[in-house]
């Protein structure tokens, strides 16, 4: 087989081989930290972020506590 091509990259010859493989490494690397996202929030770290609910009247809160509630159980059979 030939030698195929060299290059010298800050005084070393480096054959052409190591740096598609670098180039493939670096690339798919990224990929998988682009991918990977954030640190997953922990239930309770949620449930902090839920705002205050401000209702005109009891009558409201009470709408929205129940429709919150119905919703939490209809995510739940999902």
């Amino acid at each position: 087989m030939g030698g195929g091509s060299e290059y010298v990259i800050a005084g070393r010859k480096v054959g052409s081989h190591w740096l598609s493989m670098a180039t493939l490494g670096v690339f798919f690397g990224g990929i998988v930290l682009a991918t990977s996202g954030g640190p997953k929030e922990q239930p309770q770290a949620l449930a902090s972020k839920i705002p205050a609910i401000t209702a005109d009247s009891s009558d409201e809160e009470n709408f929205i506590k129940q429709f919150l509630k119905e919703a939490e159980e209809a995510e739940k059979k999902h």
